[in-house]
């Protein structure tokens, strides 16, 4: 039976999630930027969004990634494959064969053997 391995409800995906707030907010606050203003910058209607993220409520629509990074001055590629560890480690973990990524890719899945 296949599960989804990136369920909102999943414990594993909800504290990946997290993590990723905490490094999108740690960006946002290098770079001296209130929630307001990374909005205005992404094009977020709402800075509400900005703090759903760093609290890990939301992704960063993929259509969406460069300008992100060029907002918070990263390099679109590390960008990615940064946030890609957290949102879809299971890939992450194929493409760049990073051993922390697919130990995290086994805690998120419900299946036997992590796949």
């Amino acid at each position: 039976m296949y599960t989804h391995s990136q369920l909102r409800s999943d414990v594993g995906v909800q504290e990946l999630r997290r993590t990723a707030g905490l490094w999108l907010k740690e960006l946002r606050e290098k770079r001296g930027l209130s929630q307001r203003q990374l909005a205005k910058l992404v094009g977020a209607e709402y800075y509400t969004f900005i703090s759903q993220l760093e609290t890990g409520r939301g992704r960063i629509p993929p259509d969406r990634y460069r300008e992100w990074a060029g907002a918070l001055q990263v390099e679109p590629a590390e960008f990615v494959r940064t946030l890609m560890k957290y949102y879809d480690p299971v890939t992450h973990g194929i493409l760049f064969s990073d051993a922390s990524s697919e130990a995290s890719a086994k805690s998120v899945s419900s299946e036997p053997g992590g796949k």
